[in-house]
């Protein structure tokens, strides 16, 4: 768009607007401008639901009498349609036959304003539910124009920045975050019917603990001491399950100081859980079944369409481990990834971008995500993570150098994580040391050393296995959404540019 047609849209709205203050002005001089008084009575929903299926005659016998409010979203001579709670309700308002100042005050009314009316239900000769206004109320008075009833609000950024007006225009958007809001209710009704017990743990936390990633910093001035917004809250989890909390999940925010794209915002809803007596085995079966169940309840079928791709939740998803992956799709054998030089080798050989200082286990894991993840489009969980990669998970008994770990990718994405957990606490010091020797030398994201949680381990961490799942790319999955931003209702944005 150029500037002049910005310059000539910009002149256009705010003369829009001033007509809208000079109405507003004459409501002002006769009575309160923002009345709190009104009852509603009944939901456009509720009107719709009782009295859409009866005939036309039957309606003007009963002549059933309502109290109903709504935004004002298209006028068409005396008929106007509100939108109460994404359903649209007819008007039928006759300047005739109102009382003498109501018919006035039409004259008042402008697209967006949100008015309460009392009148009978009935049926036009098209057969449109329609309510009969007897009389009504200008509740609030709408200064800003809304966009236009066909081209809707059609800026993608615009939509992320004013996700109010997005939410009053676009049904589809409205319907995410419905969609949401039961995803998030069926998942608590998941775990709370499996006996997990939903809590609480730190988002301020002395220590950033139970991810590898950068964390936002603060400081409490009355302790006069550095805290970080959690980039996860494992560690915390854990210490409630040595405290004898066998199963418990939590359902909350993280923050990492990373940046944004269609994957990533700084501050995102996971889920994690912790079950005492258990193995990443038996957390991989869950997830299978956690994964059925959302499809079923929220969407009411198994299949769930993504992008182009298809996916039936009632079948057992693949299982490989990170070795077997780049196998496959790599086309390379074992030996080419047996020692470190070979590693190094390989992927050179696959332009996958490196540092020959890494241990073997961190090349490895860039060879997979540089060039396998994004090709699993069928769910599949990826077990065996390298050690080196994996500072808090288990390690396999039969091979010491990977751990019992799996992250479940869907559609090239990881959406979960989990591991059988590491309760020896020897072990555990060890690899936050090797952590705090990386963090001294420059890597952000490294783990610090929680001494406390090291004393919680040596109270002793019966066997247990955690996950998390981040919440945010599950409802991309369920909602068809490309982008993190169209599930957020206020994800992060870079600042707008300066007009010039």
């Amino acid at each position: 768009m150029t500037d002049d047609k910005k310059d000539e849209l910009l002149a256009e709205e705010n003369n829009l607007i001033s007509i809208r203050r000079k109405k507003l002005s004459e409501i002002r001089a006769t009575r309160e401008a923002y009345p709190n008084d009104f009852k509603k009575g009944v939901s456009a929903a509720w009107i719709h639901s009782e009295f859409e299926k009866m005939e036309k005659p039957e309606l003007e016998e009963i002549s059933q009498e309502v109290s109903a409010a709504g935004r004002i979203v298209r006028m068409r001579g005396p008929f106007i349609v509100i939108l109460d709670e994404g359903v649209h309700l007819q008007l039928y308002l006759n300047s005739k036959t109102l009382p003498g100042e109501l018919g006035e005050e039409i004259k008042l009314l402008d697209f967006g304003d949100i008015i309460g009316v009392e009148g009978s239900v009935f049926k036009t000769n098209k057969g449109e539910l329609t309510v009969r206004v007897s009389s009504f109320r200008i509740l609030t008075k709408s200064l800003r124009p809304l966009p236009d009833k066909h081209k809707g609000l059609n800026d993608t950024e615009l939509r992320y920045r004013q996700r109010y007006v997005d939410l009053i225009v676009n049904q589809d958007s409205r319907t995410v975050f419905q969609v949401r809001s039961k995803i998030i209710r069926t998942i608590r009704n998941y775990f709370e019917s499996a006996d997990f017990m939903e809590v609480e743990t730190p988002m301020m936390q002395v220590i950033p603990g139970g991810a590898t990633a950068r964390p936002f910093v603060t400081h409490h001035n009355a302790l006069d001491q550095e805290m970080y917004l959690r980039v996860a809250p494992e560690l915390y989890l854990k210490r409630l399950v040595v405290g004898g909390f066998e199963k418990v999940f939590e359902l909350n925010r993280n923050f990492r100081n990373e940046g944004l794209s269609t994957r990533h915002n700084p501050e995102f809803t996971m889920l994690e859980f912790y079950q005492a007596y258990a193995t990443y085995s038996d957390l991989m079966d869950l997830t299978e079944d956690l994964f059925k169940t959302l499809s079923q309840e929220v969407l009411g079928d198994s299949i769930v369409i993504y992008q182009g791709s298809t996916y039936d939740f009632s079948k057992p998803f693949r299982r490989m481990t990170v070795l077997e992956a780049v196998e496959n799709y790599c086309a390379v054998k074992r030996e080419q990834l047996k020692t470190k030089e070979a590693a190094i080798d390989t992927a050179k050989s696959l332009d996958v971008t490196l540092d020959e200082k890494w241990e073997i286990g961190k090349i490895v894991m860039e060879i997979f995500e540089q060039r396998v993840e994004a090709k699993l489009d069928q769910p599949t969980f990826i077990t065996e993570y390298p050690i080196e990669v994996s500072p808090l998970a288990r390690r396999n008994e039969i091979s010491p150098e990977v751990t019992d770990r799996f992250e479940l990718i869907i559609g090239g994405r990881e959406l979960a994580n989990g591991f059988s957990e590491l309760n020896d606490p020897e072990d555990q010091a060890q690899r936050f040391a090797i952590q705090a020797v990386e963090k001294d030398s420059g890597d952000k994201e490294a783990m610090h050393f929680d001494e406390d949680y090291i004393a919680a381990l040596e109270y002793g961490l019966p066997p247990t296995a955690g996950e998390g799942i981040g919440i945010d790319r599950l409802i991309m999955l369920f909602t068809n959404s490309p982008s993190i931003k169209d599930v957020l209702l206020f994800p992060h944005m870079r600042p707008e540019k300066d007009s010039d």
